[in-house]
């Protein structure tokens, strides 16, 4: 259940960097949606079992789970940017 929640996450966070900050705007609202998601499922998946967020039934939601993915997701976002700042054209 905390999959796709994380990845529903991360792709808002790439739709308001995109849509409402104008951050991102060169590569697109659905490459800023992938990669939020996908920073999301990184995040929630990877990163806040790494940081403590591991809870004894998987399928009970995790509050703090759904902020690491969050935050993920907005840092693979910044650091895309960064990238295509450096790199792109």
């Amino acid at each position: 259940m905390n999959i796709p929640i994380w990845i529903i996450a991360g792709a808002v966070i790439g739709w308001i960097s995109c849509s409402m900050l104008n951050i991102n705007e060169k590569r697109g609202v659905a490459l800023s949606i992938v990669i939020g998601g996908l920073g999301g499922l990184f995040g929630g998946n990877i990163v806040a079992p790494l940081l403590g967020a591991a809870i004894d039934t998987p399928n009970d939601f995790s509050g703090f789970s759904l902020f690491v993915a969050m935050a993920t997701a907005a840092g693979c976002l910044l650091f895309g940017k960064l990238l295509d700042r450096r790199y792109g054209t």
